[in-house]
């Protein structure tokens, strides 16, 4: 298969690298704003963690500056330019904008096909909470916009020197490309990786001095119920009364997710769906069947918070009785990775600031 779909794949690359080059040489030309903006994303099909980066970046900089994030709500079922609200629904502006204000009710989200148009509409103070800084979310590819400072996030498993262009590989756009970030994070990196790893990644990578490298990894929390009258659980309490569990996924690479329940669940059954699946009532039936087959009196069905967002409103259309939780995921760094990233971010702000001032 990998043969018959090679010419595709190389007909792709020249077609992404040729746009890049259009780019670099001024015929494509990237509008830059009076305002920090710093852009979060990868070169390769989803996976590398996006979005608990993004809400690192807003915990990190929410309590000195007035933040914006311009998405372009992957996979709603809506066009233009909106503000995220509360009460908004994820086919109205896609899960990861949904979540984000969720979490970050205070931070302005907004979402457009055209990122320049939805900031130029958030400087005129039309849009959003008049920010300090602007955070654009999967945005690596999108070079119609200058960010200032430009985020590139490598999956520690799908590096990017062993991969190809789509069909055949994960790449979205040549990883010769990765000279045009500024910080470089290998995401999902093991807690234990050995000198020889990071020497080997490091040696690949090939980077430039002026940019960063760090690795970071995820820290799983606590299961959060959906239901307001239920309590959050521990994965320890759940080993400890040997609970049983329904894993639900509609993301890139469940891998991990799965492996770390499994450890700490004695039977797992899991559903596996695509990347931003949209689920039906046939899905929530199915859900509901396989969590009454579990030969346990401790059940719960877990999920993680992206999903739970598309879940939720199917959930309770069906009125079932099912203890649902989503598993969140925190971002951490390796060795002194935390200061040095704020760091550099604060940097940039502050010296952009100055300048647009």
């Amino acid at each position: 298969m990998k043969f018959i779909l090679w010419p595709i794949a190389t007909l792709y690359g020249f077609i992404v690298w040729i746009r890049n080059r259009f780019f670099d040489l001024g015929i494509f030309t990237s509008k830059e704003f009076p305002i920090p903006i710093i852009s979060v994303g990868n070169i390769t099909v989803g996976g590398t963690g996006k979005t608990p980066h993004v809400e690192y970046l807003i915990q990190t900089l929410g309590s000195k500056y007035k933040l914006c994030v311009v998405s372009r709500g992957y996979k709603r079922h809506t066009k233009g330019i909106l503000e995220v609200q509360s009460t908004s629904t994820f086919w109205e502006v896609g899960d990861e904008p949904k979540q984000i204000k969720q979490k970050f009710p205070d931070v302005s989200v907004i979402v457009s096909e055209s990122r320049a148009k939805a900031i130029q509409k958030i400087l005129l103070g039309e849009l959003g909470n008049q920010p300090d800084v602007i955070i654009l979310d999967d945005a690596y590819q999108h070079r119609w916009v200058k960010a200032g400072f430009s985020i590139l996030l490598v999956d520690f498993y799908r590096p990017i020197y062993d991969d190809y262009y789509l069909p055949v590989g994960n790449l979205r756009e040549s990883q010769d490309e990765r000279r045009r970030a500024d910080m470089v994070i290998v995401t999902k990196t093991p807690e234990n990786v050995t000198p020889i790893d990071r020497r080997l990644i490091l040696k690949h990578l090939n980077l430039y001095p002026h940019q960063t490298l760090l690795y970071s990894y995820f820290r799983y929390g606590d299961l959060i119920p959906l239901e307001k009258n239920l309590r959050k659980l521990s994965v320890e309490f759940c080993l400890k009364h040997k609970f049983s569990a329904v894993l639900i996924t509609g993301i890139a690479n469940p891998v991990p997710l799965k492996e770390f329940i499994m450890k700490h669940f004695v039977e797992v059954e899991h559903l596996c769906f695509s990347d931003h699946y949209e689920y039906s009532t046939r899905d929530v039936r199915k859900i509901y069947d396989l969590y009454k087959r579990l030969n346990s009196s401790n059940k719960i069905i877990i999920t993680t918070e992206k999903d739970a967002v598309r879940l939720i409103s199917r959930m309770e259309e069906e009125n079932l009785d099912m203890p649902i939780y989503y598993l969140p995921v925190e971002v951490q760094f390796l060795d002194e990775g935390a200061k040095e990233f704020q760091h550099k971010i604060e940097s940039f702000i502050v010296k952009n600031r100055r300048k647009y001032s």
